[in-house]
């Protein structure tokens, strides 16, 4: 995966979108941080947030709390 700060991939767009088009993942930063990343139509990790299982803490449920206390007030 190659990486490109956003001021570059701005400036040079056409360059990196070349190269997604022949199969290549960019990972964009800015600041430092990564803000995105940019792959081939229908790669198939663009998928993977459709796999991804719902996040469960045990105990009570944060809108059952939120709702009983709203009712006690």
């Amino acid at each position: 995966m190659k990486t490109a700060t956003f001021s570059d991939l701005r400036n040079h767009a056409k360059k990196y979108f070349d190269e997604v088009e022949n199969g290549e993942i960019i990972q964009v930063y800015r600041h430092g941080k990564p803000i995105a990343i940019i792959s081939p139509a229908g790669h198939k990790d663009l998928s993977r947030w459709k796999e991804a299982k719902p996040l469960t803490i045990s105990g009570v449920s944060l809108s059952k709390a939120l709702l009983s206390e709203r009712n006690e007030e």
